[in-house]
């Protein structure tokens, strides 16, 4: 076996500067891509952070009833269609619906009913901890990306070629989207 072949090979694998620019064409990948769909990314992480509280959706029996923007931007981030309106129309139903663990049952016994009553608010104290947490990666989310776009143009030469990403990732969804209108 020829040694000083497997070493050239070796030596080629470890040369720093194909290293470096490997390393500096993923960077310039990443900063492209995220560029591209940093727009996206804000949209749905602020839409997200709206409907985790059900700011999207009202209820019939309710007094809170969305304004028309949140429930558009609900309808394009769960749907992929801008629908005029959703739920149940004005006044269907007979008020708001609770949930099976505040129903009591005929013939069950109190201390069965404050169980489960124990048990919804239990639930309910959990799921708004994990909503919390979710709002603040929702908020990291958006705020990462605006420093993500901030050190595209800080560190990239071509200011014109940002733009042109930043633009485009934001104008294809929304064309797509007045697409979908149509159909």
């Amino acid at each position: 076996m020829n040694t000083s072949a497997i070493s050239g090979k070796e030596t080629e694998r470890s040369d720093p500067s194909s290293k470096a620019a490997l390393l500096k064409n993923v960077r310039q990948l990443h900063l492209y891509l995220g560029t591209f769909f940093a727009p996206s990314i804000v949209f749905f992480a602020f839409s997200g952070a709206l409907q985790l509280f059900g700011l999207h959706e009202g209820h019939p029996g309710e007094t809170y009833q969305p304004p028309a923007w949140v429930e558009k931007l609900g309808s394009i981030h769960k749907n992929q269609t801008l629908a005029e309106r959703h739920g149940p129309p004005p006044g269907f139903g007979s008020g708001p619906i609770r949930p099976p663990s505040a129903r009591s049952e005929p013939g069950q016994p109190a201390q069965a009913q404050n169980r489960h009553r124990d048990e919804g608010r239990r639930d309910s104290l959990s799921t708004l901890a994990l909503r919390c947490f979710f709002l603040a990666t929702s908020i990291g989310l958006v705020f990462t990306t605006l420093l993500g776009i901030y050190m595209a143009f800080k560190f990239n030469r071509s200011r014109a070629l940002i733009w042109s990403l930043l633009c485009l990732g934001a104008a294809i969804p929304a064309a797509l989207i007045a697409l979908t209108r149509r159909a």
